[in-house]
């Protein structure tokens, strides 16, 4: 008999639609332009925030979050295409989405730290390179935001497939933390201290952050 198990705890789930929020504001700023750009720019910090303290919890964060128990080898990723399996946390097709896309979010925070409009805007360290590598990254910042659609939008459409082909809803356990499950699963701490060592990793990124980017 199924029964409802956590998954994703309150960290985990948090970086997720805060991401998804500064990502949003992050395109809508720009398309306004003009003095919206500031916000363009505060987003992208965020982003930023968000994507270091993923990497972190990557390798801290309770277990279904940990890149270890879901990042697999090629044979156990083509093991699944033959015969796939439904698993607790991220299937081996979805980590290497959220590998990718967590990569590709860093290197488009990364680049906007350098890239600049000519206009009225201009990255925090616009200042320490070269204008070659200015143009450069921002050609890159521009383009790749049209590459992050098109996985953004791949990534929708696999959970509307789960939805209603295999009526699965990730979307509800990336809220509530819990999914059905019907098999034994490690148990997932989400308690004070999760929340209390995760915020302790925000607030040190935002400092470091604040202290090189002000």
């Amino acid at each position: 008999m199924d029964m409802k198990i956590r998954i994703w705890d309150l960290p985990t789930r948090l970086f997720h639609w805060l991401l998804v929020m500064a990502v949003i504001g992050s395109f809508v700023s720009v398309k306004l332009g003009g003095n919206a750009m500031i916000w363009h720019g505060r987003f992208g910090y965020i982003v930023l925030a968000l994507i270091f303290f993923r990497l972190i919890w990557g390798f801290v964060g309770t277990h279904h979050a940990r890149f270890a128990q879901f990042i697999k080898s090629p044979k156990a990723i083509l093991a699944y295409l033959k015969n796939p399996a439904e698993t607790p946390g991220h299937s081996p097709l979805g980590a290497i989405s959220v590998i990718v896309l967590i990569a590709l979010f860093l290197a488009q925070a990364l680049a906007g730290l350098f890239a600049s409009d000519d206009i009225a805007f201009d990255g925090p360290l616009v200042k320490y390179v070269a204008s070659t590598w200015v143009e450069l990254l921002t050609s890159f910042h521009r383009l790749n935001e049209w590459v992050l659609l098109t996985l953004v939008g791949i990534h929708l459409g696999a959970i509307l497939y789960y939805k209603y082909a295999k009526r699965i809803n990730l979307i509800s356990a990336m809220i509530t933390g819990d999914k059905e499950w019907s098999d034994t699963a490690p148990l997932v701490q989400d308690d004070s201290k999760v929340r209390l060592k995760a915020m302790a990793i925000l607030i040190a990124i935002a400092l470091i952050m604040y202290y090189f980017l002000r």
